[in-house]
């Protein structure tokens, strides 16, 4: 370590003022941050000063994050070798052609051949997400001469892992430049943004290719060609006629996260344990996230005691609510996110609540959407500085009232 720093010091006189590689400096920056911690520290007594930063608390986030990429590998590669168990025809797929080059099975009950199979799907997802949004980040600090905010580390983490595993490559590139550019950087950067820039580019995916994101089917595995194995995911299945659409499946399987469904998304229990380690941390809001569990089981506890003789999604359940879907995902990462949502406490409750109410009402009023919490947490994004001014101005009147006399 001390031949690395010795040999990142001896450079660094390139990248400062004056030197040759000046304007490149934010990625020398970069990478001496992410290795070693910062030389410079703020002085005075004016600054006050705390241990958690930028940096540790995204890192804290992706710590958070780790069981739902074990689940975004282990359960594509899963759902990909069950079909292909069940009799699914070759899959003339690069991913499958890998598997047989590297001589491992399609055996939905080996594990190594799972992580396998899954990590296929996964890795290059993420390897895009990474090479495209961190040279927008790049650019962007170069031409605005700061350095580059680790803020793309949580965002690149989380893009993937809302993204069907077979969306083909050049949509994550696509994707992922409009919600770094468009959802970000034009307010400013890091900090700045009003929606949170990992789901601003899953729903430009969404509403631009809306074929190969959702539909009336989500890929199990393969891709959508006519080799490909697709099926209606649990979720999608609330709208089938029945009194009990969702009475042959195990809500088990769904909470734990074996089903079909985004690669980061299936599993309600992973997200579970990363709302532990941020409500530990105090990164995460407890208030947001208690709150969408407020509001999402009134609303749907209120549509169950409605009933409908011909919407059969009023029958779901909070807990099948719950267990489906982003719902989990959405309401642990990306409804808590620190910029996007409010940062007053009673503003937090009622952001949180609102999320709730707005995903069960898309879910069960709009047949041709099952899936809510995207546009939910996207469309209160929009409202959480109003929520915040409310709650300023209240504070403001009743202090004003308490030293009028």
């Amino acid at each position: 370590m001390r031949f690395l720093r010795a040999l990142l010091d001896k450079q660094a006189g390139l990248f400062e003022k004056g030197g040759r590689l000046e304007k490149l400096s934010p990625l020398w920056e970069m990478n001496d941050t992410f290795l070693f911690t910062p030389g410079t520290v703020t002085a005075g007594a004016l600054h006050v000063r705390d241990g958690l930063d930028v940096k540790r608390l995204m890192m804290t986030v992706v710590v958070a994050l780790a069981g739902c990429i074990y689940m975004a590998v282990y359960n594509t590669g899963y759902q990909a070798n069950l079909a292909i168990a069940a009799g699914a025809p070759a899959l003339d797929t690069w991913q499958a052609a890998t598997v047989a080059a590297l001589g491992w099975s399609f055996d939905p009950d080996s594990w190594a051949a799972c992580i396998v199979h899954g990590a296929l799907y996964y890795l290059p997802v993420l390897a895009v997400t990474f090479a495209v949004g961190g040279a927008w980040e790049a650019v962007f600090a170069i031409v605005r001469k700061h350095e580059i905010n680790e803020g793309f580390l949580v965002t690149g983490m989380l893009f993937p892992l809302i993204l069907p595993p077979t969306v083909p490559l050049w949509q994550v590139a696509l994707g992922i430049s409009f919600g770094v550019v468009v959802g970000k950087e034009i307010f400013g950067g890091t900090g700045m943004n009003v929606l949170n820039p990992a789901l601003t580019a899953r729903a430009f995916l969404f509403f631009a290719y809306p074929a190969d994101m959702s539909g009336d089917a989500a890929w199990i595995a393969a891709a959508t060609s006519s080799d490909g194995v697709s099926g209606a995911t649990w979720l999608a299945r609330t709208q089938e006629a029945g009194a009990a659409p969702l009475a042959d499946l195990d809500w088990w399987d769904a909470f734990v996260g074996f089903v079909p469904g985004s690669m980061g998304e299936t599993s309600a229990l992973a997200c579970l344990l990363g709302a532990a380690v941020l409500v530990i941390a105090q990164v995460g809001s407890w208030r947001i996230m208690l709150s969408v569990v407020a509001g999402t089981f009134l609303t749907a506890w209120f549509f169950n005691a409605v009933g409908s003789d011909t919407n059969p999604a009023f029958a779901v359940s909070p807990g099948w609510h719950f267990a489906l879907g982003g719902w989990a995902f959405g309401t642990v990462f990306m409804a808590t996110d620190p910029v996007s949502a409010p940062s007053s406490d009673p503003a937090r409750y009622l952001y949180g609540f609102l999320i709730g109410v707005l995903v069960v009402l898309v879910r069960v009023v709009n047949p041709a959407y099952p899936e809510g919490m995207m546009l939910a947490i996207l469309f209160m994004n929009l409202f959480a500085p109003v929520l915040d001014h409310f709650v300023v101005r209240a504070n403001v009147k009743r202090r004003r009232a308490r030293y009028a006399g």
